[in-house]
């Protein structure tokens, strides 16, 4: 499906909002500005940046200068934000000498009086002027969501570029104080109530399995599947984040029959378990900004209240490192599998080719054609994907999966693997096509959570635990 166009006039709108905004600071020259922003069009943004932090004029300029500047960004192209970014960056970073000279008559201050007036002057100096010109942004219509993009264009810069990071460092933590979870508001999604161009939005967002029509869209929001968002109140139109869920008899393992527009529609009433089958994070600006725990919690207490007959709560998760991971053991021989996963294959190759073997297998799922192959290789894959979700870890900490560190970190349990879960290409060539499932139990959340921070403690039912033993 093609993204829709709702990005391209959402732009369209705002520039020309800001635009009026802007007025006469919003000159002949600047809207000379060309999008790749050359060498000599440079210092012209440096004076727009640097009147933006002129205290001058009141409330009215500054608003004014901050459309203009922000006219200017969204003019520009992917050369043109780059340079942007680093100029902002590099000439309005803090100055060395202020903090040192501040810090200096802090400790020579000999009266309470010359302490205060010198420990604010520190608080200034350590607050560079880039931050100054961030918030002038928030007074902007749809400011906030400006500056949420324009992270989501600072991050592929900055790994390996300390100046670009130490942007990075002052916008999120920005970000992070305006986006407290005591700001967010949870709302249910539903097809009779939610806008066509909300829907578009969450069509576009969606990053765990691609909504692939609107037929496709109304069957997730039907009678027995609940949606919920968190939203800003100064991004009332944005979702932040949202969580996909389905209402069902028993633990759901295969999410094709899950996503199922022809299956009939379940009476919600009888429904004993709640699966999250997707959860997906709408605004690249916010990555590092944790919601996702916080939006699980609210939706079970919403779920749990709505429906009292809902006993288990649990995930239909991908793996969507395993074959990344599987491929890498496979090819550096580390001696992946056991003496009977080996004999198994003896059908089909000698043993000291079972490496090689198994990655033409995987790449070309031939167990899908082969009922005797599935049984040399499915003991094997699903042992190896308990293995890697529960012991494999990343450095620094933490299980490998990103998706599996994300509900362990909230207190679930690792509670079990699904053969032939999801057998799309992508969910073939992340993960096999095994999905997981992951128990949210309230009475042992904490525990789990602590046990998991605390000392990397990864809980698991006893199925997992037999899968590990083989």
């Amino acid at each position: 499906m093609n993204k829709p166009g709702f990005l391209g006039r959402r732009l369209q709108g705002l520039q020309r909002r800001w635009q009026a905004i802007a007025g006469a600071e919003y000159d002949e020259k600047t809207a000379g500005l060309r999008p790749h922003l050359p060498p000599e069009d440079r210092p012209h943004v440096g004076e727009l940046m640097r009147q933006s932090l002129d205290p001058r004029g009141g409330e009215i300029l500054a608003r004014s200068r901050a459309a203009a500047l922000g006219r200017v960004y969204l003019t520009l192209n992917e050369t043109g934000r780059s340079e942007f970014l680093r100029m902002l960056a590099q000439d309005f970073d803090l100055e060395a000498a202020a903090v040192k000279k501040a810090l200096a008559d802090l400790n020579a201050a000999k009266t309470s009086g010359a302490r205060r007036k010198a420990r604010q002057a520190l608080v200034q100096a350590t607050d560079p002027p880039r931050t100054t010109i961030l918030t002038r942004f928030n007074a902007l219509p749809q400011g906030v969501k400006f500056l949420v993009d324009l992270r989501a264009d600072l991050l592929p810069l900055v790994k390996g570029d300390a100046v670009l990071a130490s942007l990075d460092d002052d916008l999120k933590g920005l970000l992070a104080s305006w986006f407290d979870v005591d700001f967010l508001q949870l709302r249910r999604i539903s097809w009779n109530t939610a806008s066509g161009a909300l829907l578009e939005k969450f069509m576009a967002y969606e990053a765990v399995h691609p909504v692939e029509s609107w037929e496709d869209l109304k069957n997730r929001l039907d009678h027995d599947r609940r949606y919920f968002a968190f939203f800003h109140p100064r991004m009332p139109d944005e979702p932040l984040i949202f969580l996909e869920v389905a209402l069902v008899r028993g633990m759901a393992g295969n999410i094709q029959e899950l996503l199922d527009p022809s299956a009939p529609v379940g009476d919600p009433r009888k429904a004993d378990t709640a699966i999250f089958y997707s959860i997906s994070n709408a605004q690249k600006g916010l990555a590092g900004i944790s919601f996702g725990g916080f939006l699980i919690k609210r939706v079970v207490d919403e779920l749990a209240q709505e429906f009292p007959g809902l006993r288990t709560f649990a995930t239909l998760s991908p793996l969507p490192g395993f074959r990344k991971w599987l491929e890498g053991g496979l090819r550096k021989d580390e001696g992946l599998f056991r003496p009977a996963e080996i004999k198994q294959t003896r059908k089909w190759v000698a043993e000291e080719e079972t490496n090689q073997w198994f990655g033409g297998v995987l790449r070309d799922a031939l167990w899908r054609e082969d009922k005797g192959i599935e049984r040399a290789v499915k003991t094997a894959l699903l042992r190896l994907a308990a293995r890697y979700l529960t012991a494999e870890s990343r450095s620094g900490g933490g299980a490998l999966d990103p998706v599996a560190h994300f509900h362990l970190s909230n207190g679930a349990t690792v509670e079990r693997l699904n053969w032939e879960a999801d057998v799309s290409e992508k969910g073939m060539k992340q993960s096999a096509g095994i999905m997981v499932n992951y128990l949210y139990n309230s009475r042992r959340i904490e525990e789990n959570h602590e046990a998991y921070k605390g000392r990397g403690k990864v809980t698991t039912s006893p199925s997992l635990k037999n899968l590990l033993k083989g």
